[in-house]
């Protein structure tokens, strides 16, 4: 697999070779080790660690940041001349050993990882198989471990799957995340459905904000849906100054859809078309009828219908 620098596409690769590497089922004696190449000039302070490993199911990159306190040992030097550096990832599923050289930019060399057995026997007693040697790997990279497992259990995610948590870990589907939503009333979220609202940024403070302006208890597919085509509270609130309230989201989204935009009722507003309904607006624009065209027509014939506006344009009159 090619790896980019993003992190949420790298992620994703991830989850897939931990799949495959599940399905594989390697036996518990194979080693992790690879190689590590580090970035120090992320702009927010964290650093950023590539890590490449071949395995006999093949070769699989992942690229991932952490606060510099989470590679124990690790301090960033000042100049270009490298220096050698070993330092440790440790968390409840595992350490990762690195050893390699870095300067002020950054560095390389090669790891390894060893599981925790006390943890492979913590996982067991939560009623789960035996942890391959990739599953540990990935966890202790992700940092699931036993508060996070705990935090869940307690809200009651009691045994997601191995895949699931490393996605939630992922995505930031914390426990934090998923108090703040059943205090909004979702309960028990999907797992998926959890990843889904983080990866498009479906917060709690956007449900808020959507039930300031009378939108209570949207499904979460609806608030994905919303953030996904940019039916923002912003585009709510422009839409009601013009006397468009409370439409439902499925309007919402399909205005933003197909281009129906705050300025685009302003200026039909501005023609003479006013409270125009929503399907009609999302058929002009799906049929093409411009502001220039709705001028010209109205240049040409006069006082002229939406439908009428709609059925020249279909005839290309």
């Amino acid at each position: 697999m090619t790896e980019g620098r993003n992190f949420r596409p790298c992620s994703r690769r991830l989850i897939l070779a931990l799949l495959c590497c599940s399905l594989a089922a390697p036996s518990r004696a194979e080693s992790v080790e690879g190689r590590w190449m580090l970035d120090f000039d992320r702009k927010d302070g964290r650093v950023q660690l590539i890590m490449r490993r071949t395995t006999s199911h093949g070769q699989w990159n992942n690229s991932s940041s952490y606060k510099l306190e989470d590679l124990r040992g690790l301090t960033r030097p000042s100049g270009t001349a490298s220096r050698p550096a070993a330092f440790e990832m440790i968390r409840d599923a595992g350490t990762v050993r690195f050893e390699g050289q870095v300067d002020e930019s950054g560095g390389s060399g090669r790891f390894q990882f060893a599981a925790n057995p006390e943890f492979e026997t913590f996982w067991k007693s939560r009623g789960y198989s035996s942890l391959t040697i990739d599953e540990a790997y990935t966890f202790t990279m992700h940092d699931v471990g036993h508060k996070f497992l705990d935090d869940l259990r307690s809200l009651g995610y009691d045994h997601v799957p191995s895949s699931g948590l490393v996605s939630m870990r992922i995505h930031g589907a914390t426990a934090e995340f998923i108090r703040d939503l059943k205090a909004l009333g979702y309960e028990h979220v999907p797992v998926d459905g959890l990843v889904s609202m983080r990866i498009h940024g479906a917060t709690a403070e956007f449900v808020r904000e959507l039930r300031s302006l009378g939108y209570d208890h949207i499904p979460t597919d609806g608030l994905v849906s919303m953030r996904i085509h940019g039916a923002t509270p912003e585009f709510v609130r422009d839409l009601k100054a013009l006397g468009y309230d409370r439409i439902p989201v499925d309007g919402l989204v399909s205005m933003r859809i197909h281009g129906v935009s705050p300025e685009y009722i302003r200026q039909l507003q501005e023609l003479g078309y006013r409270r125009v309904p929503v399907d009609s607006l999302v058929s002009m624009r799906i049929h093409g009828v411009s502001i220039d065209y709705v001028r010209k027509m109205k240049d040409r014939h006069g006082d002229v219908s939406v439908d009428e506006l709609v059925n020249m344009r279909i005839h290309g009159r």
